[in-house]
């Protein structure tokens, strides 16, 4: 059907036609899976829209659903931008990312149980020794170490594009500590309490089973001898920028929230502080870096962590999730080897294709990107949060030689991506009081435990609130909705 011009919230709509929007065809029609909500959502004006997206935003201060935005000079506290208009997935789409983003993390796993031990897809020669050695994230303190369960990347967060064409790409894989997962339940909480009804005429699945599932993975990878596992959730302090999500998940699990002062070690076992004396723990959900997590074996002027904590680890007397060293795996020169990773330790095709990468630390590739960096989005390959990131056809003739400079004086610190057309989305715009398109992404979390495996059925879409923006990170403005996935009787 097409839009009714009637309807007050998408009648001034400003649709280019060249993006690949996700609820509209090029003609202005509706897509069929968004009639019914586009139809429910018309029964509002937009002042109806612009008080219930008020009320949202008080929820999310009143509760705390807050994050730390760093920058040179100041550090500033926000509300997360959230907008009550949400993305629908169909079963179809859903299980090609669901299947795709197990697919990863398995052959993730199993790269990292492999570089830490007989390093095969290093004498096969499939990826290069250079490659890890010079990774800043590859821990020689982690070789030969078996972690609990044989699992190293208990949560995965996968980010994931929909291009132009239709197709989705993974744009890279988040293994050492993937935030956002908080976002993605408080996101479905807020929709409801704002616009209950729109439940009744879609038959999605719930999110709020994250953390029970979570909880199941910690305890399945609980040391040999254990047989109540005693779980916490550490956390580097209330001004760490997810600080929120990390007193919501141990809240949801019903665990301790602890900093590293209120654990010690002794004779290579964990124990926790409690006004009823030392009680062991034996499984550790960390919110910590590696660098921070134990003075005496890394960075000695830590005070964030545990003395003694890795050795203990080592002994297997204690489970740390995500294991140490998985950042090598979350090394963006790394992710230019997925498809031959996947195909090595799977024997599969990749399920979802990687967007096309360049390596600037080979000779070629780093060749081509200085000459073109005005035609592609160039990344460190180690920060997160989307900064560092230039985006080519965005930059001056200063920047763009900034940037050439940048990259021939570190290759191996960049990669550098084509420029994707990513999808859009109408998205609420408060200081234009109307709604527009904006590019989205989205975020995957994937649980793997000794004998089973999760992903969460919504994940967190996240847009870029500036218009014309590819950067979609909360940490530089950009902001979520609220995603169903549909039960496959819809």
């Amino acid at each position: 059907m097409k839009t009714d011009p009637t309807n007050s919230l998408f009648s001034s709509y400003p649709q280019k036609t060249e993006l690949f929007d996700e609820v509209f065809e090029k003609d202005g029609s509706t897509k069929a899976i968004y009639e019914k909500l586009l139809c429910l959502y018309g029964e509002h004006s937009i002042m109806d829209y612009v008080n219930l997206n008020n009320k949202a935003k008080s929820s999310f201060f009143n509760q705390g659903i807050t994050f730390q935005v760093y920058d040179k000079e100041k550090t500033q506290e926000k509300i997360f931008p959230f907008d009550l208009f949400p993305r629908i997935i169909d079963t179809d789409e859903w299980d090609i990312i669901e299947s795709g983003a197990i697919q990863r993390s398995r052959a993730l796993n199993l790269f990292l149980q492999d570089i830490y031990h007989d390093k095969k897809i290093i004498k096969d020669k499939v990826v290069p020794l250079e490659l890890l050695s010079s990774s800043a994230n590859y821990l020689h303190q982690m070789m030969d170490v078996n972690p609990p369960g044989g699992i190293y990347n208990h949560i995965s967060g996968t980010d994931i594009i929909k291009h132009s064409d239709g197709n989705y790409y993974v744009l890279e894989d988040n293994i050492r500590c993937p935030s956002g997962v908080s976002y993605v339940i408080c996101n479905r909480t807020a929709l409801k309490r704002a616009l209950f009804g729109v439940f009744n005429h879609y038959n999605a699945y719930t999110v709020t089973d994250y953390a029970e599932n979570l909880l199941q993975i910690l305890e399945s990878v609980k040391p040999h001898g254990v047989d109540n596992p005693n779980c916490v959730v550490i956390t580097p302090g209330m001004f760490n920028s997810a600080y929120y999500e990390h007193s919501y998940l141990a809240k949801a699990m019903g665990v301790e929230l602890v900093e590293g002062r209120d654990l010690f070690v002794e004779n290579n076992f964990v124990y926790m502080k409690t006004i009823n004396g030392p009680e062991k723990v034996d499984v550790i959900y960390r919110r910590i870096d590696d660098a921070f997590l134990d003075p005496l074996e890394f960075r000695p002027d830590s005070t964030l962590g545990v003395p003694g904590l890795f050795a203990a680890y080592q002994k297997g007397n204690v489970c740390l999730a995500n294991a140490p060293g998985t950042g090598v795996a979350d090394d963006k020169a790394v992710y230019t080897y997925m498809p031959d990773i996947i195909k090595y330790y799977l024997g599969e095709d990749p399920i979802l294709n990687n967007v096309h990468t360049y390596h600037c630390s080979r000779p070629n590739e780093l060749k081509y990107v200085l000459e073109n960096v005005d035609k592609l989005v160039v990344k460190p390959v180690d920060e997160a949060g989307g900064y560092g990131i230039s985006i080519g056809n965005k930059l001056s003739k200063a920047e763009i030689k900034q940037v050439q400079e940048q990259v021939k004086k570190e290759p191996r610190k960049y990669v550098a991506q084509s420029i994707l057309s990513l999808s859009v989305h109408p998205t609420y715009i408060d200081e234009k009081e109307s709604f527009e398109q904006r590019h989205i992404d989205l975020r995957t979390f994937t649980l793997l435990g000794k004998d089973s495996e999760f992903v969460l059925r919504g994940g967190l879409t996240r847009v870029a609130l500036q218009e014309g923006n590819l950067i979609v990170n909360s940490s530089q403005g950009g902001g979520s909705k609220d995603t169903w996935v549909l039960k496959k009787d819809e």
